[in-house]
């Protein structure tokens, strides 16, 4: 299927999706698009008046959507064991946990907890949130859980295990990078730990897409912005990849999407990084991650086992 689109999602009614991030940008598209095929939609946001923006905006394109609005804060860990407490008390069961928030190439900024910003919020944000939340996916059968990482992942990327907070040195383009990597490393090891399970993990980029993750490029690439706009989509294009890990039925667990031209295009399986499968630093990066966060998955066995 050379030409994938939102015309291809299954019907998705009765099926509960929880989408991060979806006030804006990709996360808004994802939510759009799983509504109007019938799903109720969990938009799990920071800011809650942006959020009822989104609601609203989503309503008027989709008049039956299904919508849910749900506080997250990721750059907080007691925001969020509270919003996968409010989730859980909510649903006995969730078809989709789709791992979509994130921010990109701040100035050093910490999370509430001291973690990096990046590495903070796009890996152990949605780390400790989707521990949290399995319970209510494993039982169901082709329930997923879908990361969104970044071709940012092969960009001066490396998890930095001596320095994981940049705390001697901060590079914005690095500790980006270290984030998204970060996000593969995590869905390869979480599917090898869901072996036999109902649940699957997979992952997708979305290219090059205009969203308000550009807010933070440097002043020198903001200038190249309106130059490179024409290799790059929009948000609508840019959920897609996502949107098909999340629903094909041909989807396999450990797959990663992204569009058919690197930046732009339909979504198809394409391939990470070598460090990406890197088993040991995937083995390494969970235990690191369990420690800082607290959360660990108990239902699941180490992979090695």
């Amino acid at each position: 299927m050379t030409k994938w689109t939102t015309a291809n999602i299954p019907d998705q009614t009765g099926r509960i999706a929880v989408v991060t991030g979806a006030n804006t940008g990709l996360g808004i598209e994802t939510a759009k698009a799983l509504a109007a095929k019938g799903a109720r939609v969990v938009l799990a946001v920071r800011n809650l008046e942006k959020g009822k923006a989104a609601v609203e905006w989503i309503s008027r394109a989709v008049p039956a959507a299904d919508l849910e609005l749900q506080r997250l804060d990721l750059g907080a860990l007691a925001s969020v064991r509270e919003a996968a407490d409010e989730i859980k008390a909510k649903h006995d069961s969730i078809d989709l946990l789709i791992n979509n928030a994130g921010v990109m190439y701040p100035p050093k900024q910490t999370t509430a907890d001291g973690f990096e910003l990046q590495f903070g919020t796009n890996h152990l944000g949605h780390f400790a949130l989707t521990g949290l939340l399995l319970e209510r996916l494993l039982p169901i059968t082709g329930s997923r859980v879908v990361t969104v990482s970044s071709i940012g992942h092969r960009i001066n990327a490396s998890i930095h295990f001596d320095d994981l907070q940049w705390e001697r040195s901060y590079n914005r383009v690095g500790a980006y990078g270290q984030s998204k990597l970060a996000n593969l490393l995590f869905t390869y090891e979480l599917q090898r730990r869901l072996t036999g399970e109902k649940t699957t993990a997979l992952a997708a980029h979305p290219g090059g897409s205009d969203t308000e993750l550009m807010r933070h490029l440097p002043t020198a690439l903001q200038r190249a912005v309106p130059l490179i706009r024409p290799l790059v989509q929009d948000a609508a294009a840019g959920a897609l990849p996502t949107l098909r890990a999340a629903t094909d039925p041909g989807a396999l667990g450990g797959q990663y999407f992204g569009p058919n031209f690197t930046t732009r295009g339909y979504p198809k399986v394409v391939p990470s990084s070598d460090q990406s499968h890197d088993l040991e630093l995937q083995r390494r990066l969970w235990a690191v991650s369990e420690e800082l966060t607290g959360v660990t998955f108990p239902a699941l066995q180490d992979s090695r086992a």
